[in-house]
Formats: C-alpha cells, sequence, structure tokens
C-alpha cells in the first residue's frame, strides 16, 4: 500500500487515477511514499524517510525545495501543458484588456452609477475616454515558447497579428506545435524593438529574474503593452511602474498583484486566475497522479524538474531504479556489483540531467538485500528502489 498525502485540496478527477486498494490518499497520512501538491509551501517541510516523490498539479515549482529534494533522492514532478489552454484564454484575454481600456470604462460606468447618473444618457459623451487600438496589425512577441507559449504565439496569429516568438530552448515538440506563421527571434532586442504587445511564458530561474527592467524597456517601442502571466518576479517592479508613469509602456496586465502595483497607472491586475478553470485543475491533478503512480510502481519517470526523463519497458523479474550523482564510474561499480553476485542483467537505461542521474537495471532474478545495501553505498548514490514484476 502506498501513502499519499495531499496537502492541498486535489481535483477528483486526479484521485480516482490513484486505485484505492494500493494508495491509501489523504493528508493526514504519515511517512508518506509521495505528495501531491498545488500551491503549499514545502521549504521548511520535513522529508519523511520514506518519501520517494513529490507531485505538484501545475507547472511552476517554486514552492517546492527542489535542490534539497534532490539531494534526497526525491523525483519532483510538474504538469506541463495541462493548464495551457487556460493559460493561452486568459492570455487573449489579457491584450484586449491592455488595448481597449475595458476595465477602466466599466469602473467609470459605475462610478456614475453611484453618483446618481443615469448612464445611459452620458455614454456616447464619455467613451472617447477608453479609445484603444485593436489587436489586428499589431505586432506581438512572446518570450518563452513552451507549451504556453507555443498556443498563444499561434493564435495571435488567428487574430491578424504578426508574432515574433524566442526562446533559445525551443524543444522539437514545441518547434512541430509551432505555427509557420510565428517568426523566430534569435534574441530578446528583436523583442523588444518590433513589438507592440509583449507576453512573457518563461520559468522565474536566476537568469530570468528581473529581465523587464529598465535596460530591456529602454529598448522597446514607445506604449507597448505587456503581460505577465507567468511570474511576478520575472518584472522588476519598480521599474515598470517608472515606464508606465511616463507613458514608456502603455499597459502592463500582470496575474501576480501586489499594493505596489495597484497604485500604479495602467495596471490591470488579475488575481491569479492563469489556471483557475475547472477544466484545468481537473487536468492537472489527472498528470499529477498519473507521474507519482508510473514511478512509485514502475520507476519510470517523465515531466520531473530535477531528473531525466526515463521510461523502460518492463523486461525482467525485478528492477532496480538508482538515483545518484552524474559522476564518471558509478554505472561500472553497480553493474560491477550485480556481476559479483552472479546477477543477469536484462536491460538497463541510465539517463542524466545536469548534476544528477537516474539508472533503471531489469534482472533476471531477485536480489538479496546485501545486494542493494552494496549499491546503496557506492559514493554518489542517493536513494536506490528495488520494484518487483
Amino acid at each position: 500500500m502506498f501513502r499519499i498525502k495531499a496537502l492541498n485540496k486535489i481535483s477528483p478527477a486526479g484521485l480516482s487515477v490513484l486505485d484505492k486498494g494500493r494508495y491509501e490518499v489523504s493528508e493526514a497520512v504519515e511517512n508518506e511514499d509521495g505528495i501531491l501538491v498545488r500551491s503549499a509551501d514545502m521549504h521548511a517541510y520535513a522529508f519523511p524517510e520514506g518519501l520517494r516523490a513529490i507531485a505538484r498539479a501545475g507547472a511552476g515549482t517554486n514552492n517546492i525545495p527542489v535542490d534539497r529534494c534532490s539531494e534526497a533522492g526525491i523525483v519532483v514532478f510538474n504538469t506541463p501543458g495541462a493548464n495551457a489552454n487556460a493559460v493561452k484564454e486568459l492570455a487573449v484575454c489579457a491584450l484586449l484588456l491592455s488595448s481597449r481600456k475595458i476595465t477602466a470604462g466599466n469602473a467609470w460606468l459605475r462610478e456614475q452609477a453611484a453618483a446618481g447618473v443615469e448612464v445611459d444618457t452620458v455614454v456616447e459623451k464619455g467613451k472617447g475616454q477608453f479609445v484603444g487600438p485593436e489587436l489586428m496589425g499589431k505586432t506581438l512577441g512572446v518570450i518563452g515558447l513552451g507549451a504556453i507559449g507555443v498556443q498563444v504565439a499561434n493564435i495571435a496569429t488567428k487574430l491578424g497579428m504578426t508574432v515574433y516568438g524566442y526562446d533559445p530552448y525551443l524543444s522539437v515538440d514545441a518547434a512541430l506545435s509551432l505555427s509557420r506563421l510565428v517568426q523566430r527571434a534569435m534574441d530578446l532586442e528583436t523583442i523588444y524593438k518590433n513589438c507592440d504587445y509583449i507576453s512573457i511564458h518563461v520559468p522565474q530561474t536566476p537568469e530570468t529574474k528581473g529581465m523587464i527592467n529598465t535596460d530591456a524597456i529602454h529598448m522597446m517601442k514607445g506604449g507597448v503593452r505587456i503581460v505577465n502571466l507567468a511570474r511576478g518576479g520575472l518584472v522588476n517592479d519598480g521599474e515598470l511602474l517608472e515606464a508606465l508613469e511616463s507613458g514608456k509602456v502603455g499597459a502592463y496586465v500582470t496575474d501576480f498583484p501586489n499594493n505596489k502595483l495597484l497604485a500604479g497607472k495602467n495596471v490591470i491586475a488579475i488575481p491569479h486566475l492563469g489556471a483557475s478553470t475547472p477544466e484545468s485543475e481537473e487536468n492537472c491533478a489527472v498528470m499529477a497522479a498519473q507521474e507519482l503512480r508510473e514511478y512509485l510502481e514502475n520507476g519510470n519517470i517523465r515531466n520531473s524538474v530535477n531528473l531525466p526523463t526515463l521510461e523502460q519497458p518492463w523486461s525482467g523479474t525485478c528492477r532496480l531504479c538508482v538515483i545518484h550523482r552524474n559522476i564518471p564510474g558509478t554505472i561500472a561499480q553497480i553493474t560491477g556489483v550485480l556481476s559479483k553476485d552472479n546477477v543477469n542483467v536484462e536491460n538497463m537505461t541510465n539517463k542524466s540531467k545536469k548534476d544528477y542521474a537516474y539508472t533503471v537495471v531489469d534482472l533476471g532474478a531477485r536480489i538479496k538485500d546485501s545486494v542493494t545495501d552494496e549499491i546503496r553505498a557506492i559514493d554518489g548514490v542517493l536513494r536506490v528502489r528495488l520494484l518487483n514484476h
């Protein structure tokens, strides 16, 4: 029986993926094998010895101490693409909100009504202050062409926009999904200098934090409209507010509001609604549960942020799963221990991701605890699991 702790409310559609005969799922389980989480902050979380995997029902993992998980041999999963359609639709909404002054117009109408004015008598006279441009014929720059960025870029072409996309790490799958109408920008400067609208879809990392700052804004077109549905920290709030006040930036739509931004000129703040649709929550929960189940039952990894993707069909009596540092000689030491014990290797796959690696070995016979203990003692080995077919 696998024990799964749910740190947030998880969609029943996701929980249904986990067989009740094999999984105990609740917020009260102890010494859990896995964790399902959405937004709960885990940075101070005490990992039980048996914890093997954490699955985030969402794309970002800022609430999870990924480095600490890696050192403990804990796989961290996310669900890229599961909420892509929801965020894409909100991005289209954000582009329109940034142009057409809809929120300002609505606020003005409510003010008129609250003052006792018959709004139908003032609409024609007052609407001139809310005039805004159409999207058709304008240029959009999409920074980040992952699952969400590709969809935003593609739909913008259908709205009649010229679209530039920038992503130095564009995957093969993303490239195949990208419309031929989207022009690849080879650097951010191309985006900044050519685009009337900029939509950001990258993770927050030390390299991307504060990327929208005075230097970046200086290269942009006057009156540029910026949409940020990715992470609040990608934008330097103080420097952006100065650009909004001067008119260099025409509008800023953010899904990450704070008091400072709400006091700014032409800021349209959304209360973190990017993935807040019933469909998105279900998709994320189902994907997270599937990732957790596949790893716990079969040792296969897909969509991990700290370990490589590795999926191997079963071909033996039992399966040895080893998480280790990505250092020379480790695989030879693992196979050396198995050879010494006369264990036949039916199949083996090794993949690495930066400082960490994962090795899966299908064996022709069950092995003794002393063998796994010897492998566990190899320098650089972080976690050893033995699964029986």
